[in-house]
């Protein structure tokens, strides 16, 4: 047997350990019939009994005779397999398509399928395939579903042979196998405006060459179909060749999501800790500000940006930006804690210039890392914080308290270097809180004397 493109399978190779791979397959009916026929060819002998001794070998040699016709038998079978989706949100179910073909010119025999999974993504699946006439498939399916993130191996196949009799069993093993990614949940937020970024492009952020809008000084060479009111003529004298004004449309809007990963930040694991809700809220606010136009890029405590090369480190137009969100999401698919303790390294790549709106999602603080997220919304157009309340988040109650007021102290410090920080108990709805970040970011705008868009 074969795999379509996968090369000849383990079990097929001619070694001298064929005979014992044959043996191995023998299943407990024909395990039962070999010790029957050697008992009885042995009794035969004992008590001179010629019929008992041919009834023996009769038996002994019958699963003999099965596993190694099994073993000698070659069917080029090949198999493939599809997801369906390939990108999975947590929580969300994909199917598995398996499709198996006879490429031979004899038809097989009755043939178990398996499929190798993790264990989060359920239970090993099987399917019996009936005969496969010369050239023909069958098509079988599966579901899988994972409540946690990551990137799952999916394979190799499994054909397992056996007889008519049940004698021997025999496995054969595809060497090909696919990924699925469970990326994280992503929950629809509302459309906000946070002090006048509702848009992706315009209002008011820096302009950038293109082919519509205001006249830039710099010239460009004449190309066809160019409006000949538009030729710069002291240029053409210039440089000798038809020279024509270029000219600029709106940049689009940056935002950073900027996600804490460091483990002393957080408390608890699994599908409901405050770190799997950070990385939800992360990937909903980068889904959400792509949809919206912006230029969006991931940023972690430790200073690693997603898209980070090329261009200006964020996402770009068109499939850029959709190869870009696919990387993201990827990224966040199997983001764990980082074993850093401080948020300077973000801060280093935050202050190289205006990075425009930056949404951060935080952990727990101290007050040393407290203040160097204050500083980072110096260079923005805007800064919004979610900062998880560890008290309500810790699995277990503890009769140790913690510093009192220490949560509300980081958040005060926040707010007065002009985050609109947001305190985030346990369960609750990053939609809501998401929408209380616009109305107190709008209200801050009133004060300060700036109108919203």
């Amino acid at each position: 047997m074969s795999a379509g493109g996968t090369g000849q399978p383990e079990a097929d190779r001619g070694d001298a350990g064929g005979i014992r791979t044959a043996l191995a397959g023998l299943t407990t009916r024909g395990r039962s019939f070999l010790a029957a026929g050697i008992a009885a060819a042995i009794c035969a002998y004992v008590l001179g009994q010629s019929d008992l001794l041919r009834v023996g070998l009769l038996l002994a040699v019958l699963p003999l005779i099965c596993a190694t016709v099994l073993y000698r038998t070659r069917y080029r079978v090949a198999g493939t397999r599809r997801l369906s989706p390939a990108r999975v949100p947590a929580g969300s179910e994909a199917r598995v398509h398996l499709r198996m073909d006879n490429v031979s010119r004899l038809p097989t025999g009755l043939l178990m399928l398996q499929d190798r999974v993790p264990y989060v993504l359920g239970p090993r699946p099987r399917f019996v395939l009936d005969r496969v006439e010369p050239g023909g498939s069958r098509e079988v399916s599966y579901r899988v579903r994972s409540d946690l993130r990551g990137r799952y191996p999916l394979g190799p196949l499994q054909l397992r042979l056996t007889d008519p009799f049940g004698m021997c069993e025999l496995t054969r093993s595809f060497s090909a196998y696919d990924t699925l990614t469970v990326v994280p949940r992503v929950d629809p937020l509302a459309p906000v405006r946070f002090s006048g970024e509702a848009k992706g492009y315009g209002d008011g952020r820096q302009r950038s060459l293109a082919l519509a809008g205001e006249d830039d000084v710099i010239p460009r060479g004449y190309r066809h179909g160019d409006d000949l009111r538009r030729v710069h003529w002291r240029s053409t004298a210039r440089y000798g060749e038809l020279m024509v004004r270029r000219e600029e449309q709106p940049r689009r809007s940056r935002c950073t999501v900027l996600l804490d990963t460091r483990a002393i930040g957080y408390e608890g694991a699994g599908p409901d800790s405050a770190f799997e809700w950070a990385v939800s809220g992360a990937a909903s606010a980068l889904v959400h500000m792509l949809e919206r136009g912006f230029s969006v890029r991931l940023l972690t405590d430790s200073g690693s940006a997603v898209p980070g090369e090329g261009g200006d480190g964020f996402a770009g137009t068109g499939q850029e930006t959709a190869d870009a969100a696919g990387l993201m999401m990827d990224t966040l698919a199997v983001i764990d804690h980082s074993d850093g303790t401080g948020l300077s390294r973000a801060y280093d790549v935050l202050r190289g210039g205006n990075e425009g709106l930056l949404i951060a999602f935080l952990g727990d603080l101290d007050e040393e890392q407290a203040a160097t997220v204050a500083k980072m919304s110096r260079r923005s157009g805007g800064a919004v914080a979610f900062l998880l309340d560890p008290d309500t988040w810790v699995r277990e109650p503890t009769d140790v308290p913690r510093p009192g007021g220490r949560h509300e102290d980081r958040l005060r410090l926040l707010r007065e270097a002009g985050w609109t920080a947001l305190s985030v108990p346990r369960g609750a709805a990053l939609n809501g809180l998401w929408q209380q970040a616009d109305r107190e970011r709008s209200g801050l705008a009133t004060v300060s004397g700036e109108a919203p868009v």
